[in-house]
């Protein structure tokens, strides 16, 4: 079973500019690629075929592209297959009835994230500090708050930045084994969120509401202080 585990990234100020320039290496690469697509015809092959010509040509590229040799080479690689990705994303979301239109350039805000597949990336410790070493770029200190398993296979890691600015990494594995179904389901516990209550349980027991009102002010506070800054400034990244 395929399951992802997600830790969040604390890259210094060097390595979220690094981290930038690398999403945004991979945002240009996409836009030229999604254009070298579409001037493959269909008669040319399967989707799967024709991405693959425009990924082929990635060697040619790296010659008159100088940023593109900063990139780790699966790292290139799924940006241009992110292609037939989205394709398929958008022939699922037609079938459901859904009006689709076709795959456009994505602009900075759009494209987000970053994938290594199956290698060029590994746990290390830093001055007792774990991190995730991400070839090409940077040592970037992880709070890597559960274990992966050794039996699990890593076969991805995608490198994103939220809206918020924060950095996560998303892991996905093989092998997590499928958790079993009770063999004494009078055994089990029901657990529902109540209006009244906090949350009850099929033994009976209740669990009065949280009182978050301190957090709550401090919150709307922290609020009213961001929504007076611009958007994106180093005042509002702080």
């Amino acid at each position: 079973m395929r399951y992802t585990y997600r830790f969040r990234l604390d890259p210094t100020p060097e390595q979220r500019e690094l981290l930038d320039q690398h999403r945004d290496t991979c945002r240009q690469l996409y836009n030229h690629a999604l254009t070298e697509f579409e001037k493959i015809p269909e008669s040319a092959g399967t989707l799967t075929q024709r991405v693959r010509q425009v990924r082929d040509q990635l060697t040619d590229l790296k010659v008159w592209w100088d940023e593109l040799n900063d990139l780790y080479s699966t790292v290139a690689q799924a940006a241009v297959m992110r292609i037939e990705d989205s394709i398929k994303a958008l022939s699922q979301l037609k079938q459901n009835g859904y009006n689709v239109g076709s795959l456009n350039w994505k602009a900075p805000k759009d494209f987000r994230s970053f994938t290594y597949i199956q290698s060029g990336f590994e746990f290390d410790s830093k001055n007792g500090q774990t991190v995730l070493s991400l070839s090409k770029l940077a040592d970037v200190p992880l709070t890597k708050h559960r274990t992966i398993p050794d039996t699990e296979t890593i076969k991805q890691v995608t490198i994103k930045k939220e809206p918020t600015g924060d950095w996560f990494a998303s892991f996905v594995v093989d092998g997590k084994e499928t958790p079993e179904k009770p063999t004494d389901p009078d055994r089990c516990v029901g657990i529902d969120v109540g209006i009244l209550k906090y949350a009850h349980d099929t033994d009976g027991y209740a669990i009065e509401s949280p009182d978050f009102s301190d957090e709550r002010e401090r919150l709307e506070r922290a609020q009213r202080d961001l929504s007076r800054k611009e958007h994106g400034s180093t005042n509002w990244e702080t």
